[in-house]
């Protein structure tokens, strides 16, 4: 479809200079997807010419037309409404296009364009397990990173593990109180629920605390801070950072058995990362920064030698950088990690995947760097994603009313093997064919579910919803792969090998609509990696099974007497079928060849 828009574009080059006499470059062509109550799929918009061609927009658009009628090749029709040329495709350019699409293995790979992009996602913390709202974190940052890949970047993936603080402090306090030197291995559990439960377990005796001295008369605020809990793990924190051996190797123990459990999690998802920074090694950077600032005059120092960027101007506030005893706060680090990062992968752009709530702090962050002079600094990005709700209410990590990730996937495997045994579709598989079906379509639907809903809009995710086989979900689409896969056997049985015979006499509507859509593949990765939007392609993928579906209840392929008709229907079978797993893939998401 690119060589033929590019030929389109050299006829209205050709059509200004010989219709108005004026010469524009192909650079100012660009075409507009045809609303759908027109007939066509190109439209060219006329207004921004008129200086040139010095006729009325209706005038400039049937002179335009004609022009390219008249060239034989390039249209079969057009239309003018108002100032917008709309072009019908010839049935021979589309089968042309399918054909091009069928000797393409890698259709809809953007050409290497040498530009560097890190996407952080995750960043979990060493306190507890990973949880739903992890879970959207986790898929928009892998699915965003082969979409950008696909797009043509140079894309690593990094995960910061906050692994280091008060609340890793407060895990290690409860289990050294109660914990009874218990392992994973020895209650059952992975490493990760069982660090988590003493997270809630501190919680627990920390709450009983300030309920006691409340009682004896102290105000509550007073109690939350005196309850010998917390000034027992704000104790351990100081001896962390003094590098206290015993702590140490406690936090060491507990994080180890953190990360086996975080791996093992990963797994079950699909999920990579190529480099894993730790707050650990990153919470003493910044300083240097600081005094950076000061120099630049990006920053201003307190009389209580506290150090400030005031970014007022800037529709901000004022902006604390480091305290007046020295020593650093969130910002602070989060400069000093941006350098780190940039010196270990030089990128144009650095895409964070963080929950709104943080939206303010990013505004800060990246206006401080750019302050700095930062060569990073404009491509600074904030991937900021909606909360995701349950039918049940919010989640609360501290009193253990989380989703847990490994429980919601279980929970999705036996949905789907649930829905797949009401429609009977599995007698002819293993069972441990039967058992990697259900995972891959219990995943599927999770990650469709999350991923298909604007990253900015908060969401309610639905389990039971998310698994059907109809409408807009992950199995629809899985499912109407399994089908073409099926018929795409069927043809190899047959010794019918797909192909494009561009001299059929006539296409049906709805084959024009797919090929049309398929067209559309390549500038659907290109949205979706200008936006960092996956729902893109969920959407694309989704309209695309749709279409498909139309066709297989319309049209017959088996039952067709002409052979060339019969084999360019498989040709646009297994086009289709190639895009849905290209585009699911994108998302993270296995297609099954059978359901």
């Amino acid at each position: 479809m690119q060589q033929f828009e590019q030929k389109l574009r050299t006829g209205i080059v050709r059509a200004f200079g010989e219709c108005f006499g004026s010469a524009v470059e192909e650079a100012q062509i660009t075409f507009q997807p045809t609303r759908k109550e027109f007939q066509g799929t190109h439209t060219f918009v006329t207004f921004p010419f008129l200086k040139i061609t010095k006729e009325s927009p209706e005038e400039t658009g049937q002179k335009i037309g004609e022009y390219l009628l008249k060239q034989g090749n390039l249209i079969e029709g057009y239309n003018v409404v108002k100032g917008f040329l709309n072009l019908v495709l010839g049935e021979r350019t589309w089968l042309g296009v399918l054909s091009d699409m069928l000797d393409d293995d890698e259709y809809g790979k953007g050409a290497t364009n040498n530009r560097k992009v890190m996407v952080e996602f995750s960043s979990p913390n060493t306190n507890k397990p990973l949880h739903l709202g992890h879970l959207r974190n986790i898929f928009l940052g892998d699915s965003v990173s082969r979409i950008l890949v696909m797009a043509g970047y140079d894309v690593m993936k990094t995960n910061l593990v906050n692994d280091r603080g008060i609340h890793i402090c407060k895990s290690m306090l409860a289990y050294q109180k109660f914990g009874k030197g218990e392992t994973p291995e020895e209650v059952g559990l992975k490493g990760d629920h069982l660090v988590g439960k003493y997270y809630v377990v501190f919680d627990q005796h920390y709450k009983a605390e300030i309920d006691q001295l409340t009682r004896k008369g102290m105000d509550a605020e007073e109690a939350a801070r005196k309850a010998p809990m917390i000034t027992e793990a704000q104790e351990l924190l100081k001896k962390w950072e003094k590098k206290d051996p015993e702590t140490v190797g406690l936090w060491e123990k507990l994080n180890g058995w953190v990360y086996d459990g975080f791996d093992k999690t990963y797994s079950t998802m699909g999920i990579s990362f190529d480099k894993i920074y730790h707050e650990s090694e990153t919470y003493l950077l910044g300083k240097d920064i600081v005094e950076e600032g000061l120099q630049k005059k990006v920053f201003f120092e307190e009389s209580d030698g506290s150090v400030w960027a005031d970014l007022s101007n800037e529709g901000l506030d004022r902006k604390l950088v480091r305290r007046a005893d020295g020593t650093s706060v969130y910002m602070t680090q989060d400069m000093g990690t941006c350098d780190f990062k940039y010196n270990d992968f030089p990128m144009e752009k650095s895409v964070y995947v963080v929950g709104n709530e943080q939206d303010y702090h990013f505004k800060v962050l990246f206006k401080i760097m750019k302050k700095l002079g930062r060569s990073y600094g404009d491509g600074l990005y904030h991937l900021s994603y909606g909360m995701v709700d349950l039918p049940g209410g919010k989640m609360k990590s501290r009193e253990g009313t989380v989703v847990d990730a490994d429980e919601l996937m279980e929970e999705m495997f036996g949905i789907a093997e649930r829905h797949t045994k009401e429609l009977g579709k599995i007698e002819s598989l293993s069972d441990s064919e039967a058992s990697s079906l259900f995972k891959t379509l219990g995943l599927g639907a999770l990650k469709y579910f999350l991923l298909k809903v604007d990253p900015k809009k908060r969401m309610l995710f639905d389990p039971e919803e998310s698994i059907e086989f109809h409408g807009h979900t992950g199995p629809f689409v899985q499912y109407t792969f399994a089908r073409i896969s099926a018929i795409l056997r069927r043809a190899d049985q047959l010794n019918k090998e797909p192909t494009v015979d561009v001299s059929i006499e006539s296409l049906n509507a709805v084959e024009l609509d797919i090929i049309s859509h398929l067209s559309k593949y390549p500038e659907a990765i290109q949205l979706a990696a200008e936006q960092y939007s996956p729902a893109v392609i969920a959407q694309y993928i989704y309209d695309l099974a749709k279409n498909y579906n139309s066709f297989y209840q319309e049209i017959p392929i088996f039952n067709e007497e002409d052979d060339s008709a019969l084999r360019f229907r498989l040709a646009l079978s297994q086009c289709t079928s190639r895009v849905i797993k290209s585009g699911m893939g994108l998302l993270g998401i296995d297609v099954p060849d059978r359901m």
